[in-house]
């Protein structure tokens, strides 16, 4: 994605990064960053991860994985890392997946929503609850442990810090290493939705957009 700076420096100073943000045209790249890499390209270090990723990706070797294979000393410790919090950490399948939805939502990532919708379905989340949140409304429809969940991903991710109140509720459903577990799992969905910003990585072009431009 290029980006056309209207920005100037004064306006930087008097407003900040942030502020700044709002005078910063973006407009979508002619070419991919970082084509998506083939079976035939990889080499012998890529190789034994890219067929772990293909035993659970929805998207074989795209998304975020065909970025991370050009660090295989990177891509190996990641993937390490979601088999235990994605596939086996005690925090029950639904709210892995929930969780995983509401980092899609923050940062709009078409794959993590596209790729991670049916699965949360699946384990139980309500599409209300999903339609709501693709709405980027707090959802009504959602369990007890659903709400806790919720609550302690968005304070913790959009506002840096988790209110005692809101810590209490989610430790009343989960335990203290399944906390940790859950804050790991985002933290680490964060980072796929980083990568995939950073090459400016979207969906294959047969695949529907879950977020329009121009919606909130």
């Amino acid at each position: 994605m290029k980006i056309t700076r209207t920005l100037t420096i004064a306006a930087a100073v008097t407003l900040g990064w942030l502020g700044g943000m709002a005078s910063i045209s973006w407009t979508k790249a002619a070419a991919p960053r970082m084509a998506e890499l083939t079976q035939a390209q990889l080499d012998d270090q890529q190789r034994p991860i890219a067929d772990r990723i293909m035993k659970f990706s929805r998207i074989g070797i795209g998304g975020p994985y065909h970025i991370w294979l050009r660090s295989p000393q990177a891509a190996k410790p990641i993937i390490d890392l979601m088999d235990y919090v994605r596939f086996q950490s005690t925090v029950p399948v639904r709210l892995r997946e929930f969780s995983i939805m509401i980092q899609g939502r923050l940062w709009r990532s078409q794959v993590e929503w596209a790729t991670h919708y049916q699965p949360a379905v699946n384990a139980g989340v309500a599409p209300e609850t999903l339609m709501a949140l693709k709405a980027n409304q707090r959802p009504t429809a959602m369990k007890p442990d659903e709400a806790a969940v919720y609550d302690f991903c968005m304070e913790l991710f959009t506002r840096h810090a988790v209110s005692d109140e809101t810590y209490g509720r989610l430790h009343q459903v989960l335990n203290d290493q399944q906390i940790v577990d859950l804050t790991v799992l985002q933290g680490l969905y964060v980072t796929a939705a980083s990568t995939m910003a950073m090459a400016d990585q979207g969906l294959p072009p047969s695949w529907d957009l879950a977020f329009k431009p121009g919606e909130p």
